[in-house]
């Protein structure tokens, strides 16, 4: 028997929404990966882009644990000699928060061409609204909201 191995025209992508409000971060970031790569379908094949799109709404409503928004330091170098910046998670949130969700999923597809590509099927918005209502997307449930409050 043969391991079967979907064919391009084989895979069907769905849409799914992604509410991030009051979710932890890392928890959020595996659940939209493991989206994107498509371990929840039974087609599942790790060679071949199988995964769904996503879009995640909400960004800047995202938490972090612990106090590790003033502690998490997040780098990015220039490529030249002393050319690394750093700055706080905090820091980012505030500024740019669709960047640090995106970053953190980024961080948990292959570092391959592979992982561009189905990095390239993940949206991310810092508000309640999305331009993607042509594509009927449906809300898909994560169910590990933060259990203290938000500070």
């Amino acid at each position: 028997m043969s391991t079967y191995t979907p064919k391009a025209s084989e895979i069907e992508r769905a849409w799914h929404v992604v509410d991030a409000e009051g979710l932890v971060l890392g928890r959020l970031a595996t659940e939209v990966a493991s989206l994107l790569r498509g371990k929840h379908k039974p087609t599942f094949t790790p060679n071949l882009d199988t995964g769904d799109h996503v879009i995640v709404i909400n960004a800047e409503k995202v938490v972090l644990t612990s106090n590790k928004a003033e502690k998490k330091q997040v780098y990015r170098h220039s490529g030249f000699p002393g050319g690394i910046k750093s700055r706080t998670y905090a820091d980012l949130l505030s500024a740019k928060p669709a960047e640090a969700v995106r970053k953190s999923i980024k961080g948990m597809l292959p570092h391959t061409r592979l992982g561009a590509q189905q990095l390239s099927k993940l949206k991310v918005y810092s508000g309640d609204t999305h331009p993607h209502g042509a594509q009927a997307p449906v809300p898909y449930a994560i169910n590990h909201a933060r259990s203290r409050s938000a500070k």
